[in-house]
């Protein structure tokens, strides 16, 4: 075997749908010595996190921590964790990762019920109405800011529909949290899961969680064992709260990461950082529109962070990008499902949430387009 050299890899500018550019200061609290996970200093360092997450989820709630794992294991630590075989889940489906949650409650066992809305656009709070006549579902889920169509859904009516029925009511808020307002207890939201290499600005790896009481309960009211040892909170909420029980092997240089950017997100404020968020998507939107781009969603429901758009005419997708990539060092995504090939998706999140990576964009497809 030839052994590869150091890696060097190039600096990129992330403008895709994650991961987004991570701040020196982060990169330099995962080059910090390590500690045990057991270390009385670790354990301080896990409990200002958790209190940092609430900051940012605004909630109460105890039981919020980071899985160990990705945004997708943190949507299948919070449905394993609340469904059982034989239980009634309502998925709303707008994008992929709607039809993901669909995915994973089926296989949980649980019955399925799906709410769906067309690609680019949201559900309406009377669709889940009408969802939840003449049912007695577990819980009900949607996702918050659909990645793959760029959807800010509203919550607060649906939460209002949903705590009135009775369910518990999750939320995927990987592409929202630290970018737009969430507002855990004041929407009625039961159980909510993020990821941090989002608008946290924090490489990928962890899973921000938070379970309100209700859904505590529920969890541990289970008949059966959720179908992963790993992600089972029963016994992970042991080591993250008062006893301290070994479960695994936390992640120390991630939970230090998401420890710096945390406290980055709080030093710049969350209305402060929401509002730099959608500065820097209306300057994207008004030079992608001078360009001939449209944008696939309505104003009232876009993402900020998040912009999906139609290219004009004679740009073609795949080979445009690579130029962006080869030529400037900027990715930017692709289309995924329905909108495979027909759009593009351009993260402006966290980090890359920046005036010059928008103006460094614009002006690199005016000179690819001149050509």
């Amino acid at each position: 075997m030839i052994i590869p050299p150091e890696l060097a890899p190039p600096t990129r500018v992330l403008l895709g749908p994650g991961p987004s550019d991570v701040d020196s200061r982060v990169l330099r609290a995962m080059a910090t010595p390590l500690l045990g996970h057991l270390d009385p200093e670790f354990l301080k360092i896990m409990d200002e996190v958790q209190e940092m997450l609430r900051e940012v989820f605004r909630t109460r709630n105890p039981l919020t921590f980071p899985v160990s794992a990705t945004g997708s294991a943190g949507m299948e630590a919070v449905l394993v964790n609340l469904l059982e075989p034989g239980d009634e889940a309502v998925v709303c489906v707008h994008g992929v990762f709607g039809n993901r949650m669909s995915d994973i409650v089926e296989r949980c066992g649980a019955r399925l019920a799906r709410v769906d809305a067309p690609w680019g656009s949201h559900v309406d709070p009377e669709q889940v109405r009408d969802a939840l006549k003449g049912r007695k579902p577990k819980l009900v889920a949607i996702v918050h800011a659909e990645t793959s169509t760029g959807v800010l859904q509203p919550l607060e009516e649906i939460g209002e529909l949903v705590r009135a029925a009775g369910p518990l009511f999750v939320v995927d808020a990987v592409t929202s949290l630290g970018g737009v307002d969430v507002r855990v207890d004041d929407w009625g939201i039961d159980a909510i899961y993020s990821g941090t290499q989002k608008c946290l600005s924090a490489p990928p790896g962890l899973a921000p969680v938070s379970f309100s009481p209700r859904a505590v309960e529920a969890v541990t009211a289970r008949k059966t064992k959720p179908q992963s040892w790993y992600l089972d909170t029963t016994m992970i909420m042991n080591y993250w709260g008062g006893s301290r029980a070994y479960h695994h092997t936390a992640p120390i240089s991630s939970i230090y990461a998401i420890h710096e950017a945390l406290r980055l997100v709080l030093l710049e404020g969350l209305e402060a950082r929401f509002t730099r968020h959608r500065r820097n998507h209306e300057l994207l939107r008004e030079g992608l529109e001078g360009l001939g781009f449209e944008f696939v969603v309505a104003p009232e429901y876009r993402l900020p962070q998040l912009n999906t758009v139609r290219l004009p005419e004679g740009l073609e997708d795949a080979p445009t990008r690579r130029r962006l990539l080869d030529e400037h060092s900027i990715e930017v995504g692709g289309g995924l499902g329905e909108f495979a090939g027909k759009v593009w998706r351009v993260g402006l999140m966290g980090c890359s949430s920046d005036e010059k990576h928008v103006n460094l964009l614009l002006s690199a497809l005016r000179g690819i387009m001149k050509q």
